[in-house]
């Protein structure tokens, strides 16, 4: 009875070893990077900076969402960020920012990285970032069809989001674009991560969607780290390299922690 019992009794302590290794392991896991895409665009438009995040190591899932509402889009992120373990990087690109700031809420979620994006406080809309500031010229390009979403045509592709890469693939972007629903832009955020949550900025000086000024003021109003690359609204892919840099700056702050 006696080696029974202690049997038993090295079993439980063998079993809660394993239970708080697990535990320890989950807490002191590497940062992962999730990373929101922006309108006009779905998770291909990160393609490039992906490998540099993988060959060093780090964990990366790109969220497909359906641009059919903030709430929609939030809800997508959530889902992925359910999945990953503690200390999440979220990067955002253009809507992505307003999606980030909602959803980088999350428990999980240890900084922000924005990339030409918006930065809306509590209870702004996207739509409201641009206020004051001079019209892009990129905007023009943006066209409704009869379903209530919004597409960039092919001449604002090239012209105005993708000026500074290749015609071939501002034909590709096109094709593969993921339409807005327009009133999207309208929804408000209820929560601005950022306020709790150490911020990188990406700006893109020469961005014809977003206008610079404007990503200059929400860089500053967030505190944000800034880094500025002369490059159109898609720095991800004329400068992946330098975009990457950025976020693997954040994610080494987040492991030093």
């Amino acid at each position: 009875m006696k080696t029974f019992k202690s049997q038993l009794i090295t079993a439980a302590f063998a079993l809660a070893s394993t239970f708080v290794a697990g535990v320890s392991q989950a807490n002191d896991a590497a940062p992962s990077v999730v990373i929101v895409h922006g309108a006009f665009a779905d998770g291909s438009d990160w393609a490039k900076v992906v490998p540099y995040l993988q060959a060093e190591g780090v964990a990366v899932t790109v969220v497909q969402n359906p641009l059919t509402s903030l709430a929609d889009d939030v809800a997508a992120t959530q889902r992925v960020l359910n999945n990953q373990p503690d200390n999440v990087v979220l990067v955002g690109h253009s809507w992505g920012g307003s999606v980030i700031s909602e959803a980088g809420a999350h428990e999980k979620v240890s900084a922000l990285v924005y990339v030409a994006a918006f930065a809306p406080d509590a209870g702004q809309t996207s739509g409201e970032q641009g206020n004051g500031a001079p019209t892009p010229s990129g905007v023009s390009q943006i066209k409704a069809d009869s379903n209530g979403f919004l597409y960039m045509t092919a001449a604002g592709m090239a012209n105005g989001f993708a000026q500074d890469l290749p015609a071939e693939q501002t034909a590709v972007m096109t094709a593969t674009q993921g339409p807005i629903k327009a009133s999207a832009f309208d929804d408000k955020t209820t929560v601005a991560a950022w306020k709790t949550k150490p911020s990188w900025y990406v700006l893109a000086s020469n961005d014809r969607m977003i206008h610079p000024d404007v990503q200059r003021s929400a860089a500053k109003r967030i505190g944000a780290t800034l880094s500025e690359l002369r490059t159109s609204h898609v720095p991800q892919q004329s400068k992946p390299a330098e975009v990457a840099k950025v976020i693997l700056e954040a994610v080494r702050s987040v492991d030093a922690q």
